[in-house]
């Protein structure tokens, strides 16, 4: 492990706290915080998290993102380390690094400056995804301020918990963020995560106000969110908070220490569409166990299918300049449309080189 210095650190009587998260460790020297990838080193703090263990490029509808440059490409990064403990957790493996023998250091260092540069040859954002990525916090303005004169946006896949200092220094660089809302009970979430729900929604607000565009994502969690009450809850605080923001409801896969629960039914995701809609939002998603219509946009005013995709986000458009064509209604979203045409275009030249070699 690389340990680098670390932002987001103040004195507390003889010991040091992290503000990043609310959990707010204060720290001995050489003591490692709650998420193991941050530590005290004398009068400062240090971060492990200049390092990765996923790097490959994607689609920014996997993360998921629907209404951010659609079709576009991402670099997907992920340094081990998280601030929750979800006993779900699909990527336990990274995210649950220092927490569980399972989940080894396997991350190799980056460069920020590098990252930048790949991304912007293949006119793809960078992506921090699969493990919390407001612990490479340090990484992401990096990343960011390397990345801006190569116009590389970045981009988070996050849990939420952070604290209002953190999200007011990294929301000038990032460009979206897509936040997992697990549940609307502070009791029942901390039992899930080991942390309030709360400060979740606080950072989804204050994100969106500090012009993030923000989506969310809920799993349908058995106990916890996967309730008819539990998700009218949910619902009512995302449109709160906006509710133009996407919500994605996700399909709950036992795994890890709940391998005994049962996966969602689709009945279960239709439901949790009707009741996102009831609660105000205009964009409810599931990305595969309802079909087409489950990934359609529709315009909030008319109903016209303004944005169809494909599960590997193969995406069609008939926005004209974020607008419907259909009423002229504009559709929450940054739709620029550069990352499409250009996944189109390598599309087209794999098809022709395709054809080439079958000739």
């Amino acid at each position: 492990m690389d340990w680098r210095p670390a932002l987001l650190f103040e004195p507390s009587g003889s010991r040091l706290k992290c503000t990043l998260c609310p959990i707010g460790c204060a720290l001995a020297d050489g003591q490692v915080g709650a998420c193991k990838v941050r530590r005290r080193s004398g009068d400062g703090g240090e971060t492990a998290t200049f390092a990765t263990s996923v790097r490959h490029r994607d689609v920014i509808e996997r993360k998921p993102f629907y209404h951010f440059r659609p079709g576009s490409e991402t670099l997907t990064v992920a340094a081990p380390g998280c601030s929750f403990r979800c006993d779900y957790c699909i990527n336990f493996r990274l995210s649950q690094f220092g927490r569980d023998e399972q989940a080894e250091w396997h991350a190799e260092p980056v460069d920020a400056g590098e990252l930048a540069r790949e991304a912007a040859a293949a006119g793809a954002a960078v992506a921090f995804s699969y493990t919390e990525p407001s612990l490479a916090l340090e990484l992401t303005l990096a990343v960011a301020e390397a990345g801006a004169p190569l116009g590389v946006d970045v981009v988070w896949k996050s849990n939420g918990y952070l604290t209002e200092e953190a999200v007011r220094l990294v929301a000038p660089v990032l460009a979206a963020v897509n936040i997992d809302v697990k549940g609307s009970d502070d009791a029942r979430h901390r039992e899930l995560t080991g942390a309030p729900v709360r400060p979740v929604f606080a950072a989804l607000g204050l994100f969106r106000e500090l012009g993030v565009w923000a989506e969310v994502s809920t799993p349908l969690i058995p106990g916890v969110s996967s309730a008819s009450a539990d998700l009218a809850a949910i619902a009512r605080e995302i449109a709160a908070v906006d509710p133009d923001i996407p919500w994605h409801l996700l399909r709950y896969t036992p795994t890890y220490r709940r391998s005994g629960d049962q996966p969602t039914a689709p009945e279960a995701l239709a439901e949790a569409v009707r009741i996102g809609r009831d609660a105000g939002l205009k964009h409810v998603y599931v990305e595969r166990a309802l079909g087409e219509a489950g990934r359609t946009t529709g315009c909030p005013s008319c109903g016209t299918a303004v944005v169809e995709r494909a599960v590997w986000g193969e995406v069609h458009s008939r926005l004209s300049g974020g607008a419907c064509p259909a009423c002229g209604t504009t559709v929450a979203g940054r739709w620029e449309t550069a990352g499409l045409r250009r996944t189109q275009e390598l599309r087209r030249t794999q098809e022709h080189s395709e054809t080439v070699r079958g000739r």
